[in-house]
């Protein structure tokens, strides 16, 4: 979708190169959330809920990644369904990322223990903003193709409307993220610093689990601040395309599934379940490459959403 904004007024040798980024970057975000749908549909004890929030993640990055792969095949109405889809699965995707950041804190800060009654709740706010969004961007639009993408905004009132109904919302969630994941980390230090009997290692194991919740407004941020400099470039200066910056936007925002899946999707518990696997079906001379069974049984079972209990901090 990034490319898509950014076509115009460039080079057919840059857009070649800007479609083979996109298409290359594309594939690598569709091949890793793809992966997280896969774990998540084969093994069922990562049915729970706070995975099922990070398989709807993946499922929108996976079709967002999709959509932004195929291209332009043909002209109109498939060249605006494709820019739709596209649009609409991108702004899910960060959207089910407040979703995520809201349970933890829900869960965490606020002791509540209802997020799983607050489901549909949650499907009717990223699905339903998704669409008001993708159809109010369709106004002062025109609906050109231009090169390999579909959706090109050639006009100032198009180009504000894209800014208005994908980066505002974009950056709300990014500064959501990030206040929600600031209060939890700090909560949790506190908890844990007046932990009684914990042990020097089972502390750094903690604190290395808090860090990793503080990179997850980074995704976003990195995804889609070139996009988003890139946007207010363009609509400043209109004919003047800086090919470098255009070069990071695509390739940035095409590789945001692949960042989702690596941070959200790769936790402990879907490792361990792939080690368990691979345990009984990988023949036994090849088993000395595998990590030891025992220290991935003796693994504290820590949850990348909440990693201390509930009942133990009321």
């Amino acid at each position: 979708m990034a490319a898509a904004a950014v076509a115009g007024s460039l080079t057919a040798h840059d857009r070649r190169i800007l479609t083979a980024l996109n298409t290359g970057a594309s594939s690598l975000s569709f091949v890793g959330s793809g992966f997280i749908v896969l774990c998540y549909c084969l093994f069922k004890e990562l049915r729970k809920f706070s995975f099922k929030l990070v398989f709807f993640l993946a499922l929108s990055d996976m079709l967002c990644s999709f959509f932004s792969i195929v291209g332009d095949p043909s002209k109109g109405l498939f060249c605006s369904a494709q820019g739709y889809s596209t649009h609409f699965f991108c702004v899910a995707s960060f959207l089910w990322t407040t979703t995520i950041a809201f349970t933890l804190h829900r869960t965490v800060v606020q002791h509540k223990t209802d997020v799983e009654d607050l489901e549909a709740m949650f499907h009717l706010y990223v699905w339903g903003t998704s669409l008001v969004v993708t159809v109010v961007r369709s106004f002062g639009n025109d609906h050109r193709h231009l090169g390999v993408w579909c959706w090109t905004q050639t006009g100032r009132t198009g180009k504000a409307v894209h800014f208005i109904t994908f980066y505002a919302p974009l950056w709300g969630a990014i500064l959501y993220n990030g206040f929600t994941y600031f209060q939890v980390i700090r909560m949790l230090n506190n908890a844990t610093r007046v932990a009684v009997g914990m042990s020097d290692r089972a502390y750094q194991f903690d604190m290395k689990a808090l860090n990793r919740w503080g990179y997850y407004p980074l995704i976003l941020i990195g995804s889609w601040a070139f996009g988003t400099i890139n946007r207010i470039h363009d609509f400043i200066e209109p004919g003047h395309k800086i090919f470098w910056l255009t070069f990071l936007d695509v390739g940035t925002a095409a590789l945001m599934g692949l960042f989702n899946s690596i941070a959200y999707g790769l936790n402990s518990s879907v490792r361990r379940a792939i080690h368990e696997r691979l345990d009984l079906f990988w023949p036994d001379r090849f088993r000395k490459w595998l990590p030891s069974s025992s220290k991935v049984r003796n693994q504290q079972q820590e949850s990348e959403l909440v990693s201390l209990k509930v009942e133990d901090q009321q």
